[in-house]
C-alpha cells in the first residue's frame, strides 16, 4: 500500500489489490475516509469514512486539491481510471 501523499496530518494510500472505482484511503491518528477520486468533469466524494465527520471534511478537501495527481498515482497503480 503505497502512501502517494502526506499533508496537514493525512496520509493518502492506494491499495495495490483494489479495486474500480479510483478511490484513495486517507488516514491520521483517528480516522480512516475511503474517497472515490471521481473524474475530470465529476469531483471527488466520501464513500465511506471511520472517526471524526471533520477529518472525513478534511480529507475530501485534501483529495479535491490533488485530484488530478491521484488520479494519475491510481493509473499508474492499477493502469486504469
Amino acid at each position: 500500500m503505497p502512501t502517494v501523499l502526506r499533508k496537514d496530518g493525512f496520509r493518502v494510500v492506494i491499495y495495490f489489490d483494489d479495486h474500480l472505482p479510483s478511490h484513495v484511503h486517507v488516514l491520521n491518528a483517528e480516522s480512516e475516509v475511503k474517497i472515490d477520486l471521481g473524474s475530470k468533469i465529476k469531483q471527488p466524494t466520501v464513500l465511506e469514512y471511520r472517526g471524526d465527520r471533520r477529518d472525513a471534511v478534511k480529507a475530501l478537501q485534501l483529495v479535491i486539491s490533488h485530484q488530478s495527481d491521484l488520479l494519475e498515482a491510481w493509473r499508474q497503480i492499477h493502469g486504469e481510471a
